[in-house]
């Protein structure tokens, strides 16, 4: 997926102006944020969990090297392989060089970010190999020809009936050419479509939530078998996972398991919780001859004790997008990248240069929602402030907004002339409101005034009633 991050405003003001894509982000939010505050309630360990996971990644994180090696020597200890890969493109030419020599024709895919990142389906679609996204969500946006909007739910961004319409155009085959009503027909249709592909793959790709390092062993959570499925009926399967997905063990996993499926999707536990630990051995009844393991680092290695050190703690849940009241508004793909909402804010400018991402973290109202909701305590504001600070020192800010900025530290290094300027501004919007407290439009403010009314200053400037209440 090419990066169109640079475009955000342009993006966003289609998505808002797109009523289909508001009606379903509607919906999807409303589910997301109740459930996790359903899960939340019936947790009440749920704070203690949080700094148990925490202080679980960052040992990890101050230990990477160790817990990679140790990972790699039980992984090769229980049959498996390892391919490290620092960039993209030596990820796609792993994967790609794991399936020629299997002789591979099709390729099963599960859900996998990383995957998305690294843009692996591309490259062995160019390779001339037939590549099926098994998850329904992943299903639905690939044969739409768009990418994911929601790092766990990739199709939110679509309706019932929007999905209805895609599969009846798509599946001209005896049986399957009812009308789609309901979303277990939905889902019936795409698993008879799919059942057919599991079968004939030769390759199955997975990624990873958690990497052990005890025992070697790949972690993946879905609600739906197909993860299972594509791992286990292929010849080979091949694990796509980021460096930053190990742990030391598995009470450690089990601490970070009972985090993520209840700020991802409100549940307990989700449907599959899948351990994979090498390929088939001789007693085994079924699973692949190969089991391959791709590390990719694309960047978080110089992430690692710098300013976004704790972005390497994110296990991907999706929280801080589902309480984003930006992403909530605009959805995935105006974010132009794999990684959308708070999280993207960060790791996209990171991962593909802040001249491209350079949008991205001024894309947030700073109201410390994310941070609030995130299981793993990531400061996001503190990031994306820090962000738009080296923004600033780059002179990547365009030239209005410098000149702005350059207009309030004027004054701000005056206070006293400030004081006087917040007080006359202060009335003067007070009186262009005519008394209604609001604004529906305004110069130079109208990217806030076009989906929401943008409040009236009411009374006096704050240093004013302070000084008041300071006099005897």
């Amino acid at each position: 997926m090419k990066p169109t991050s640079h475009a955000f405003s342009d993006n966003a003001r289609r998505a808002l102006n797109d009523a289909t894509l508001q009606q379903a982000l509607a919906k999807a939010g409303v589910g997301f944020v109740d459930k996790r505050r359903a899960a939340l309630s019936e947790l009440p360990e749920f704070d203690a969990l949080r700094e148990a996971g925490r202080a679980i990644k960052d040992h990890t994180l101050a230990n990477l090297d160790h817990y990679l090696l140790r990972f790699e020597q039980q992984l090769v200890t229980s049959g498996g392989q390892l391919h490290w890969a620092d960039t993209p493109d030596e990820a796609c030419a792993a994967v790609l060089d794991i399936c020629r020599k299997a002789g591979a024709r099709m390729v099963a895919k599960g859900k996998s970010m990383v995957g998305e990142e690294i843009a692996v389906n591309d490259a062995l679609e160019a390779a001339g190999l037939e590549v099926v996204e098994t998850d329904l969500g992943e299903y639905i946006i690939q044969v739409a020809h768009e990418p994911p909007s929601h790092i766990i739910a990739p199709a939110v961004h679509k309706t019932r009936a929007q999905i209805a319409r895609l599969f009846e155009d798509l599946h001209h085959q005896p049986g399957l050419t009812r009308p789609l009503e309901t979303v277990p027909q939905i889902v019936d249709e795409a698993r008879q479509v799919l059942r057919e592909k599991f079968l004939a793959a030769d390759v199955g790709i997975t990624g990873a939530n958690f990497l052990i390092a005890e025992t070697g062993s790949t972690v993946i959570v879905t609600n739906e078998g197909n993860g299972d499925l594509s791992a286990t009926l292929p010849r080979v399967h091949i694990v796509l996972a980021s460096i930053e997905k190990v742990v030391p063990n598995l009470e450690d996993a089990s601490v970070l398991l009972r985090l993520l499926a209840r700020s991802a999707t409100g549940q307990e536990i989700t449907s599959y919780t899948t351990f994979f630990t090498g390929p088939r051995r001789r007693a085994d009844a079924d699973g692949p001859e190969q089991f391959h393991v791709v590390l990719v680092d694309n960047g978080r290695s110089r992430m690692l004790g710098g300013a976004f050190h704790e972005m390497l703690r994110c296990i991907r849940c999706g929280a801080c997008l589902n309480h984003c009241p930006v992403y909530s508004a605009v959805g995935g793909h105006a974010y132009g990248w794999v990684y959308p909402g708070p999280m993207g804010a960060v790791l996209t400018p990171l991962m593909v240069g802040l001249d491209e991402g350079r949008p991205l973290p001024n894309a947030s109202t700073l109201c410390g929602r994310c941070e609030e909701v995130c299981p793993m305590s990531i400061p996001l504001p503190k990031l994306l402030r820090e962000l738009r600070r080296q923004e600033f020192a780059r002179g990547l800010h365009p030239p209005r907004s410098r000149w702005a900025l350059a207009a309030w530290a004027f004054f701000a290094r005056r206070p006293q002339l400030y004081r006087w300027a917040t007080r006359l501004g202060t009335r003067l919007l007070n009186r262009l409101s005519g008394g209604r407290g609001r604004f529906r439009s305004l110069p130079f403010a109208q990217a806030w005034t076009t989906a929401r009314d943008l409040p009236a200053p009411q009374g006096d400037t704050f240093m004013a009633q302070w000084q008041r209440r300071k006099q005897p």
